[in-house]
């Protein structure tokens, strides 16, 4: 191989990793873990507050993976920032869904409460946030006025 004046072929070598193209498939276009599969933001009849409103309202949450994902101080938010931090040791199974409710109710290991005597999401256009415990986002889910619920 015949260098040009003044390069070596540790620059060139160098040079070449530097301008290398990243595959579509790199771990930054992989799908998130935990991804938002549903947001039911509008529960159905008329907004009395009550806890079974409260409730109807909800995220749902899948884990993508074939392995189980602790969820530790994982948060879930809204635009209006309603941070909801799940407690130490909440996990998804492998390709199971975990419902977030936005009242009043008892945690097991597929559904999650807000304990909210609001609502959180709103009716005319909102966006869902989910961060892991170090604040980086993994997904969200965002709707304007429509049906009640949308698919993410």
């Amino acid at each position: 191989m015949r260098l040009l004046p003044g390069l070596t072929a540790v620059a060139i070598a160098a040079a070449a990793v530097a301008f290398a193209v990243v595959p579509a498939s790199s771990a930054a276009a992989a799908a998130p873990a935990v991804a938002f599969t549903r947001a039911y933001y509008n529960s159905p009849g008329t907004d009395t507050r009550t806890n079974s409103s409260l409730n109807a309202e909800y995220v749902t949450l899948k884990n993508t993976t074939r392995a189980t994902v602790n969820l530790s101080r994982w948060t879930v938010r809204d635009k209006a920032k309603h941070v909801y931090t799940f407690a130490e040791n909440v996990t998804v199974k492998p390709g199971a869904t975990l419902w977030l409710h936005t009242g009043r109710g008892t945690d097991t290991a597929s559904h999650r409460y807000w304990n909210s005597g609001n609502y959180i999401w709103n009716n005319t256009g909102d966006t869902a946030y989910l961060r892991n415990a170090s604040g980086v986002q993994i997904d969200t889910c965002s709707w304007n006025k429509g049906s009640g619920s949308i698919n993410c």
